[in-house]
């Protein structure tokens, strides 16, 4: 095997790695990039290295941007006392996508779960907790998964945050399912209709 066959072999298999592509449709995908290599595999490789360097994720919130902190942790726009808890940033950018929540959000980076031994400290709950406590926070709504890790950490968030009104998402998301494969008017009638948890 040559070098450049090598190169593209490698190519391939770290395409693979990511969700929703096979090896096949990595595969697929390469040569559609080397076909169009100028217009586009040559700028895809630039917006990679200059993601690579300046990609962080937002130190308040957990999103991800290329700032310390996020565009909407820096809006004074959206410091009107509700905070949306996600599981990831997938799900906040679902929720953004809809163009409905105006307040700012809280990335868990997970779900509680006993089987994989991941706790409160392993996710970003004492954060949101301070957060609470210092942004004057009115309102939080639990916009997780509707999967048993989900209600349990939606749960154990609303049974530490005392003195606070936590919502929870309502109808149109379906149990087992998650944000990020939900369309714009679900999550938007989901939000409209929140519910006390």
């Amino acid at each position: 095997m040559t070098k450049a066959t090598s190169d593209i072999e490698d190519l391939i298999d770290l395409m693979a790695r990511l969700p929703g592509l096979g090896p096949r449709s990595a595969r697929r995908a390469v040569l559609h990039l080397i076909k169009k290599r100028g217009p586009l595999l040559t700028p895809l490789a630039e917006a990679m290295a200059r993601v690579g360097t300046t990609a962080r994720e937002c130190l308040n919130c957990g999103n991800v941007g290329t700032a310390d902190i996020c565009d909407i942790c820096n809006s004074e726009k959206r410091a009107n006392g509700q905070i949306c808890v996600v599981e990831d940033v997938a799900d906040l950018w679902a929720m953004e996508r809809a163009a409905v929540f105006k307040g700012r959000y809280h990335v868990l980076g997970g779900t509680l779960s006993a089987l994989d031994d991941i706790g409160p400290e392993d996710l970003r709950i004492p954060k949101l907790k301070s957060r609470v406590a210092s942004e004057g926070v009115t309102e939080v709504i639990l916009a997780l998964g509707a999967t048993v890790d989900g209600q349990t950490t939606a749960h154990y968030i609303a049974d530490e945050l005392a003195g606070v009104s936590v919502t929870s998402l309502a109808q149109g998301v379906p149990v087992g399912g998650e944000l990020d494969y939900l369309d714009d008017g679900t999550i938007t009638a989901a939000l409209n209709a929140r519910k006390q948890f």
